[in-house]
């Protein structure tokens, strides 16, 4: 299954290669690559195309792989990346940088807010160096408040000019110029991979709570303090790069359930590629649906996974 993910994965990159404004063969595609010319073509395909499908996969797949291992760690199906707040305070660390007009890259001001919330977080719900998950989640839930309620604030009193960036930035967009930027972040998507694999064993026994966990030999507050710390260091760097991508780290993860089923040694990377792989075909429809102009990938990802996925939970009946 996780073999045909990646042939799939291939054949969309290749479709999001080929179409656009300016559609280009797949045959063309292949003499481009031989020629090496710096024609049109070659600078569409690798200096536009191309960094957004890399993005695209590196933060869909952050964002699904996060999503799974939060369900998972809390042990509840409604967790998303989101829900702990770490995207709420990238957003208003952005749209405070874009209010004031603060010389700062908006993905260096979006870090430093989601990285804030993380060490909040932590700080906060870690008493005797032992994390409380319903406290976690709680506290989360009101920085995503609190967040939310302080951006519609300063949208309020921002400019029109400045407006319009900040709410294009909170629907979601992967139009990000920096290549070191976008090889950072599918750098970090592998590693967080790499690092969350080896506790695919501890997510399978924290399905039967804690206690049972604890009692299987599992070192709870170990897990829980990587898990929490690998998840949200994808989340935060995700959210800095392309703003907030609903839908993604909330229903990909359930949706790899219904073709993997419940075992987290083949759920995670199953949810890594399938984020990934959604996300650059979301993004190829909302850069082409209704040319010449773009719409935000925010906005596809919640209407065509949104009825994906009810499709599936009514024929399961999950």
């Amino acid at each position: 299954m996780i073999f045909i993910g990646g042939i799939a994965i291939l054949f969309i990159s290749l479709l999001s290669l080929c179409i656009g404004s300016y559609p280009i063969s797949l045959k063309r595609i292949i003499q481009v690559i031989l020629e090496g010319k710096k024609t049109t073509e070659h600078t569409i395909l690798f200096d536009l195309r191309l960094p957004r499908i890399i993005l695209g996969f590196a933060c869909g797949s952050s964002l699904a792989l996060s999503g799974a291992i939060l369900q998972g760690l809390f042990r509840n199906p409604l967790v998303e990346p989101y829900t702990l707040g770490i995207s709420g305070g990238a957003c208003l660390a952005t749209t405070l940088s874009i209010l004031f007009g603060l010389c700062l890259p908006l993905s260096l001001g979006g870090f430093l807010g989601a990285s804030l919330v993380i060490f909040i977080l932590y700080f906060l719900s870690a008493r005797n160096r032992i994390i409380s998950l319903p406290f976690l989640l709680l506290l989360g839930v009101m920085i995503s408040f609190i967040s939310g309620g302080l951006i519609m604030l300063i949208m309020a009193l921002a400019r029109q000019e400045d407006l319009h960036g900040i709410i294009f930035w909170i629907m979601g967009s992967l139009e990000e110029p920096n290549l070191g930027l976008i090889k950072t972040m599918l750098f970090f998507s592998i590693l967080g991979l790499f690092l969350s694999l080896p506790f695919s064993l501890s997510l399978n026994a924290f399905l039967l709570g804690e206690e049972a966990a604890l009692h299987l030999g599992i070192d709870c507050e170990k897990t829980k303090k990587a898990l929490f710390f690998i998840s949200s260091f994808l989340v935060g760097s995700c959210v800095s790069l392309s703003g907030i991508i609903g839908f993604v780290g909330l229903v990909i993860p359930h949706l790899a359930r219904v073709f993997i089923g419940w075992d987290y040694r083949f759920l995670l990377p199953a949810s890594w590629l399938l984020g990934g792989g959604f996300l650059i075909l979301c993004d190829t429809i909302a850069r082409t649906i209704i040319l010449p102009y773009q719409l935000p990938v925010g906005v596809i990802t919640g209407i065509i996974g949104g009825l994906v996925f009810s499709y599936f939970l009514i024929r399961k009946k999950w």
